[in-house]
């Protein structure tokens, strides 16, 4: 069943013809493009409350930011004719508190080495300014359909660093919760700049409905706002059906 729905795609998964590839499917898919839209309008809704500064995304890849928040300076470690600035998140060509946001969808559990990375977090951001990342969910329901039905790792006795096999092809799905939750304690000695500030957890099911960039839509177009408000509504009832997590982080 998986194998008559899946893309068949003849690129290699950390080559840039693969990412162009998803950003092709992102903006076909009605469910996908809509989902990324909402996402993206988190940037959008807090931008006035944030210091001056530059607003950075890492890991652009296939989307499109950049169409609904034009000052936003894309990036990614692949380089993509989309991008602004091409470079790896564990050294951004940044001045030391430069930058007001960074936001990342999907980014953080490819990032090889977290302590480096939120070095460098530390580094660039202003105070006040925020770190917003999108990532999945560590939840009875997030669990289930990423330990069964996606290619990534996600791996809970897991530690800060992930094997640096490619910029994709790297990953552990259980990294933010890793981090930010199970080893809360490590992360407030190692960081006492930062702080999280919000934890969200939301979508249970528009993600896996699209079939996100790896698989055909499951439903017709018609079908997104009754599914949307289940994913506004279930989450509210039972945080663990959540699939997705947005979690923000400050620098205090």
């Amino acid at each position: 069943m998986l194998k008559s729905i899946r893309y068949s795609i003849p690129f290699d998964i950390d080559s840039p013809e693969r990412t162009l590839f998803h950003k092709k499917i992102i903006q076909e898919k009605l469910f996908l493009s809509k989902l990324y839209r909402e996402w993206y309008s988190i940037l959008s809704d807090i931008k006035q409350h944030l210091p001056p500064g530059e607003m950075i995304e890492l890991g652009s890849g296939g989307g499109f930011l950049k169409e609904i928040e034009p000052t936003i300076i894309c990036s990614d470690i692949l380089d993509l004719p989309t991008n602004d600035l091409t470079f790896s998140a564990l050294d951004m060509p940044f001045s030391d508190g430069q930058v007001s946001a960074i936001f990342m969808i999907d980014t953080f559990h490819h990032i090889p080495d977290s302590e480096l990375f939120l070095k460098e977090v530390t580094r660039v951001l202003k105070k006040d300014g925020l770190l917003i990342m999108i990532e999945p969910a560590n939840t009875v329901w997030g669990r289930f359909i990423y330990k069964n039905f996606h290619h990534e790792p996600f791996n809970l006795n897991g530690d800060w660093t992930i094997p640096d096999k490619g910029p994709l092809s790297g990953a552990n799905g259980a990294l933010p919760w890793i981090v930010f939750k199970r080893d809360k304690e490590k992360f407030k000695r190692l960081f006492p700049g930062l702080a999280v500030a919000d934890l969200h957890f939301h979508t249970p099911l528009r993600y896996l409905v699209s079939g996100g960039v790896s698989f055909k839509q499951l439903a017709p177009d018609f079908t997104y706002p009754f599914v949307q408000f289940f994913d506004k509504v279930l989450p509210s009832i039972w945080k663990e059906l959540s699939m997705f997590v947005t979690i923000k982080i400050k620098k205090i």
